[in-house]
């Protein structure tokens, strides 16, 4: 979706649904790119209802408010409804591995003086992590791979490598956390199921001591390890893991019809 071709049709897409008596509207773009906050910080959209008022080639336009609006790209929409149409719209959201999305606050147990507990809600400006659901390894170099899964960027740009696997819904962990007089002979490895539209098996994350790199199988379920990439270095582990797994899906943009268009809004 070409945003500036967008921002130049928009006062011509809207006229007639913004009230007389406000000279300005708004609008928020939701595509391929992620949304940016006032502070510089990268955001998940929430999902919010609204109606369709115009479509384009490329895009579709909901009016949410008075005066707002929103675009969705008409090739990530799950689907595009008739003008009058009311939908509820789910942008995409980075989520962790209990299904709640990324950026939920994080909720930790005190107790008081007197031994009564209770809750701190808690968040980092600018930061949405999926940590791993497993136990904190004790080998330095399967603590090393966990940080690097959890922290480093997939190929978008948006997401961490623990979101990508996320969104191809990993699951059943395993892990592989030798001793350090062991670490060649039972190398540390991280294994996981995975179901994508591109792969569906288990994939395993391995550290080699010797090359200090890592090595990344994969297998059909039930079948003999088929591919082996060997020498992956932690900057191209995010690269491999999105070629073998990442089948896109997660860019689309849900859209449920929540009520049809009304007789005159279809008359018109």
């Amino acid at each position: 979706m070409n945003r500036s071709s967008i921002r130049e049709q928009m006062p011509v897409l809207v006229a007639g649904h913004v009230p007389r008596n406000i000279r300005k509207f708004k609008f928020s773009c939701f595509d391929d790119q992620p949304m940016i906050s006032t502070l510089g910080f990268q955001i998940d959209p929430k999902p919010f209802t609204g109606t369709v008022i115009a479509t384009t080639a490329e895009a579709m336009v909901i009016k949410t408010g008075r005066a707002e609006f929103a675009v969705l790209d008409r090739q990530l929409a799950t689907q595009v409804p008739t003008e009058g149409t009311k939908v509820m719209v789910q942008p995409y959201a980075r989520r962790r591995f209990d299904g709640k999305r990324a950026d939920t606050p994080e909720e930790t147990t005190h107790f008081t003086a007197d031994g009564q507990p209770y809750t701190v809600k808690s968040i980092i400006l600018g930061t949405a992590p999926a940590k791993l659901p497993i136990a904190t390894p004790q080998c330095p170099e399967l603590q090393d791979m966990v940080q690097q899964l959890e922290q480093l960027p997939a190929p978008d740009g948006f997401r961490c490598i623990t979101h990508m696997l996320v969104d191809a819904n990993a699951r059943d962990f395993e892990v592989v956390d030798p001793t350090p007089d062991d670490i060649i002979r039972t190398p540390p490895a991280i294994r996981f199921t995975v179901s994508s539209d591109k792969f569906i098996g288990r994939v395993a994350v391995l550290y080699n001591r010797g090359m200090d790199s890592y090595a990344i199988e994969s297998r059909r379920d039930g079948a003999p390890v088929e591919c082996i990439v060997k020498d992956v270095y932690f900057d191209d582990l995010g690269d491999v893991l999105a070629e073998l797994i990442d089948d896109g899906q997660w860019r689309r943009i849900r859209v449920d019809v929540v009520a049809p268009p009304s007789r005159s809004a279809t008359r018109h």
